[in-house]
């Protein structure tokens, strides 16, 4: 795609078209900071250049502007994930596993496992599976097993991750939240638990960071795809 065509630059916002085609995902647009009305003119760009968007962090009334503008939206209130649908959505083989510590950890695993299904992969949830009642992680850690890669999100002490990566094949994401005592500091706890885990074969994305974690899942089995179609 010549440079020109790559950014449309719509004033206010340069939404790169070309993401897709460098990095194998397409560009998301973070909702915080943006008007109703610029989120509507930023997502009709997406629309009129045939291409599906992604929008995080959206609140209620940016999309219920939107929609009064635009068909084929779907919101969720509880990952704050608003996906504008196309005609060409992405389809990709693979299966992630997004596993909480607890219920409270919910939004930040939905908005991966929401991530992850805009994307194209096949997502199985495993909510409130957390170590404070460890038979519950070992009641589905086969099914866990089965996942290409799993997403392991969790406040308090973070300790989620590192037991998930002590127990499966896949690699693990391991995200930490905001979710705690004052003594977790919004998350700095479980964000150094994790990092500080003597558990091989675990990454870790920042705070509350669901997003960060499925587009990096997304790229793991993509890359895998691509080297079996070899």
């Amino acid at each position: 795609m010549p440079e020109s065509e790559s950014i449309r630059d719509i004033g206010f916002a340069k939404l790169d078209f070309d993401r897709c085609r460098r990095t194998g995902l397409g560009e998301t647009v973070y909702a915080p900071g943006k008007t109703k009305e610029q989120l509507a003119v930023i997502l009709q760009a997406f629309r009129a250049a045939g291409k599906p968007a992604l929008t995080t962090r959206c609140t209620q009334e940016q999309y219920e502007f939107a929609a009064q503008r635009l068909d084929r939206l779907r919101f969720d209130a509880v990952s704050r994930v608003l996906v504008m649908e196309c005609d060409n959505m992405p389809r990709h083989s693979g299966r992630i596993a997004v596993c909480t510590g607890g219920t409270a950890d919910i939004p930040v695993a939905e908005e991966a496992a929401r991530t992850v299904e805009f994307f194209g992969a096949t997502v199985d949830r495993y909510f409130d599976v957390g170590v404070a009642g460890l038979q519950r992680l070992l009641n589905c850690v086969d099914s866990i097993r089965q996942a290409d890669v799993v997403i392991a999100v969790a406040g308090m002490e973070g300790a989620l991750g590192s037991v998930i990566a002590g127990l499966v094949e896949a690699p693990v994401i391991a995200v930490p939240t905001s979710v705690g005592y004052g003594a977790s500091f919004g998350g700095l706890a479980p964000l150094l638990s994790m990092l500080n885990s003597c558990a091989e074969g675990m990454s870790v994305v920042n705070i509350d960071n669901g997003f960060g974690a499925g587009v990096l899942a997304c790229r793991m089995i993509r890359i895998a795809d691509r080297k079996a179609k070899k």
